[in-house]
C-alpha cells in the first residue's frame, strides 16, 4: 500500500484499503480552532452529542490570538467555557498555530491521524501523518464518535531528482510544483515526494512544502520521515515510534520525475497561488508592505533566513514589514538567538505567534491599493485584505522589504525605492436579500441555471472570510458570491430552486461551512461542477446540500438561464429547453443516506 493507504488501513477495521473505498477512520487527535470552534460547540449542544475522549480532544486559538476582534473574542470564550465543562485542553492565544502545535506537542506523529477546522491540517504530511481539515459538522462528529468516514484517495508519486540550486528555498520548490501542476491537476490525490535531496529536507522545509498541498488541490502531500524527523517526534511524544513507509509494490496512479536543478526562485501573482512566474519577471515591482509568517513560513529556519538578510539593513521608507512566528516556541528561539533585536533594528513589526493575516485576524492585512509581498500560502482576492498580494519565500520577502520593491537577496540596491502613497478604493455596499430555505428532499430537481464558466472558484469568492463570525444560516445567503467578480449581485437575483453550474475545483481553499450554507440559505436547488475542493465536497454532503459531478457538459448545449432537471439517483442531467441530456455521477450510498437524513446529524 501507499503511505495514505497504510495509515488509513491502520486506523480502520480493514487490513488493506484501496482508492475509492469509503471507510470509518479512528482519529488520534481531534481539534477545533477559534473561528470554527464555536460552531463545533453549537453542533455538539444542538444534537446533544457526548465527547468520545477528552484526552484526545483540543481547542487551538490561532486565527486571532490577540482577541482584537469582538466576535473572535466571543467565540474563543464559548470554547473556553465548553472546555472547562468537559475537561478539554485549550492551546490558547499564547501557543501559536494549531497544526504546528500538534507536531511540537507530540499530538501528531508518523503514521497518526488528526483532524481540525483548518484546511491546512494536511501540513502534518511533513512528518508522515494523515492530517485533514474538515468542516464543523465533521469535527463535531469526530469529537463525539472518535472517527470519521473518509474516501481513500488515489496516490501519485513525485520524484524530485538532482540537487536544488543554492538560491532556491523550500517555498520556491512549492511554487515550482504549483507552476507545474496548477490548482487542480492533483485534485483529490494524495501525493508522496521522494528523492535524494528530499531525504535531507529539514522538518521546516517539509512543512513549507506540505502546507501548500491545499493550494494544489491535493488531499495531502506526504513525506516518508527521515531519521531526524523520527528523532524529533520521539522526543516530542516521549515514546519509541515505528517509521511509516510505502510498500515496495505500492501502486501509484501517476509517477512524475522532476528535475530540481530546473527550479528557480518564483513568486505567485496576485489572485492565484498557482499563477507563478520567475522572480526576475516581476523584479522592480513597487511594494507597500511585506509579511513573513503563516503556517507555511513561520518556522525558525524561516526566521533565521529573514534575519540573515535584514541584519545591518533597514526596511525601506514607506514600507511596513510584519513578522509573525508560527509558534511561541519559535518566538522564544528568535529571542534567544538575537533575531528579535535584528527585526526591531531593521524596523519590522514583530507580533505574537499565530496565523496572522492569512485568517483575517491579528496582523498582516492590507488595504485597497496596497501591494504586499507575503510568505503566506494563499493570495485569493480579499484573503489577506483588499490589496494585491504576491507570494514568495522569506528570503525574497525580506530582500524586497529592504529594497522597497520585489527583488532577490543577491540584488538589493544600495538605495531603496521610494513610492507615492497608494490610491485607496472605496468599499462597495452589500445588497441584503430575504432568505428562504427549501426543506423538502426530492431526488429529482428542476431549476433555472446560473452558468458560471470558471475554474477554481474558491471559498473566499463564495463566502468571504470577513463574514466568518456569522453562525445563523439565515444571515448567510445575502453574502453568497459577493466576492466573485461579475457575480456580486447573485444573492439579490437568485431564486429558490435555482441550479448553479460551474467548472473545475469548485470550493477550493478554506474549510468554512458557510460556503455551503449560504446556498442553503438562499434555497439553491443544486450545484453542478466538474470537480470540487475536497473539504467543500465533504461539507456539502454532510449538510445534505445537493452537489453533482459531471465529466463534460458537451451535448447539453447549455446557456445561462436555461432550465435543468437533475436526477440524484441516476445522475441524469436534462436541458429541458432542448431535451438534450448527459450523464452525471449519481449520489453515492453515503451521500444519498446523509441527504435523505437531512444532514450528517
Amino acid at each position: 500500500m501507499t503511505l495514505i493507504e497504510k495509515i488509513i488501513a491502520n486506523h480502520s477495521k480493514f487490513d488493506t484499503v484501496k482508492p475509492g473505498d469509503i471507510v470509518d477512520i479512528d482519529i488520534d487527535t481531534r481539534a477545533a480552532r477559534d473561528f470554527g470552534g464555536a460552531n463545533v460547540v453549537k453542533n455538539l449542544k444542538d444534537f446533544k452529542l457526548p465527547i468520545d475522549d477528552p484526552t484526545r480532544t483540543f481547542f487551538t486559538f490561532d486565527c486571532n490570538p490577540t482577541g482584537s476582534d469582538q466576535k473572535y473574542a466571543v467565540n474563543q470564550h464559548i470554547c473556553r467555557l465548553f472546555a472547562r465543562e468537559h475537561g478539554i485542553k485549550v492551546y490558547d492565544i499564547d501557543k501559536g498555530i494549531g497544526t504546528h502545535a500538534m507536531i511540537q506537542e507530540g499530538l501528531a506523529w508518523p503514521g497518526s491521524t488528526a483532524v481540525t477546522t483548518d484546511s491546512h491540517a494536511n501540513i502534518l504530511g511533513a512528518i508522515g501523518s494523515f492530517g485533514q481539515g474538515m468542516g464543523d459538522q465533521d469535527i463535531a462528529a469526530a469529537w463525539s464518535k472518535g472517527k470519521v468516514w473518509f474516501k481513500v484517495p488515489p496516490s501519485v508519486k513525485i520524484n524530485l531528482n538532482g540537487e536544488w540550486p543554492e538560491e532556491v528555498r523550500a517555498k520556491d520548490i512549492a511554487l515550482n510544483l504549483l507552476n507545474q501542476f496548477g490548482a487542480n491537476d492533483l485534485l483529490g490525490y494524495s501525493a508522496e515526494i521522494y528523492g535524494e535531496a528530499v531525504n535531507r529536507f529539514t522538518l521546516d522545509e517539509r512543512i513549507t512544502i506540505a502546507s501548500m498541498a491545499t493550494e494544489m488541490g491535493c488531499i495531502i502531500i506526504l513525506f516518508e520521515p527521515n531519521q531526524w524527523v523520527m528523532d524529533y517526534c520521539e522526543e516530542r511524544t516521549g515514546r519509541k515510534l515505528e517509521p511509516i513507509k510505502a510498500g515496495p509494490d505500492a501502486h501509484y496512479e501517476k509517477v512524475f520525475d522532476i528535475n530540481l536543478e530546473d527550479f528557480a526562485p518564483r513568486v505567485s501573482l496576485p489572485g492565484a497561488p498557482h499563477d507563478t512566474v520567475p522572480v526576475t519577471q516581476v523584479k522592480g515591482k513597487k511594494i507597500d508592505s511585506a509579511f513573513i509568517g503563516s503556517c507555511t513560513n513561520g518556522r525558525i529556519q524561516d526566521m533565521r533566513m529573514a534575519a540573515s538578510i535584514l541584519e545591518g539593513r533597514q526596511v525601506a521608507p514607506g514600507v511596513v514589514l510584519k513578522i509573525v512566528p508560527a509558534t511561541d516556541e519559535v518566538w522564544q528561539q528568535c529571542l534567544e538567538e538575537g533575531l528579535v533585536q535584528i527585526f526591531k533594528n531593521a524596523g519590522a513589526l514583530l507580533s505574537n505567534a499565530g496565523c496572522a493575516g492569512c485568517a483575517a485576524g491579528q496582523v498582516g492585512q492590507n488595504g485597497p491599493g496596497e501591494v504586499t509581498i507575503s510568505t503566506g500560502n494563499r493570495n485569493f482576492p480579499g484573503k489577506q485584505g483588499k490589496g494585491e498580494v504576491y507570494l514568495a519565500s522569506p528570503a525574497v520577502v525580506a530582500a524586497s522589504a529592504v529594497a522597497g520593491m520585489i527583488t532577490t537577496p543577491d540584488d538589493i540596491p544600495d538605495e531603496p525605492a521610494f513610492f507615492p502613497e497608494p490610491v485607496l478604493k472605496s468599499n462597495s455596499t452589500t445588497n441584503l436579500v430575504s432568505t428562504k430555505r427549501i426543506d423538502e428532499k426530492p431526488t429529482r430537481v428542476k431549476g433555472r441555471v446560473w452558468y458560471i464558466k470558471e475554474d477554481n472558484i474558491d471559498t473566499d469568492m463564495i463566502f468571504h472570510n470577513r463574514y466568518l463570525a456569522i453562525t445563523d444560516i439565515k444571515e448567510m445567503g445575502q453574502y453568497a458570491f459577493d466576492n466573485l467578480k461579475g457575480h456580486e449581485n447573485f444573492a439579490k437575483q437568485a431564486k429558490p430552486g435555482d441550479i448553479v453550474v460551474v467548472q473545475k475545483n469548485f470550493g477550493s481553499g478554506s474549510s468554512r461551512q458557510q460556503a455551503v450554507d449560504c446556498f442553503i440559505s438562499l434555497g439553491i436547488g443544486a450545484i453542478l461542477a466538474e470537480s470540487y475542493g475536497a473539504i467543500y465536497e465533504r461539507n456539502a454532503i454532510n449538510a445534505a446540500f445537493p452537489i453533482v459531478t459531471y465529466l463534460t457538459l458537451d451535448g447539453l448545449d447549455l446557456k445561462d438561464g436555461d432550465t435543468l432537471e437533475v436526477d440524484f439517483i441516476s445522475g441524469e442531467i436534462v436541458n429541458t429547453k432542448n431535451q438534450k441530456k448527459i450523464q452525471g455521477e449519481p449520489f453515492s450510498e453515503v451521500q444519498l443516506e446523509i441527504y435523505q437524513n437531512g444532514g450528517l446529524f
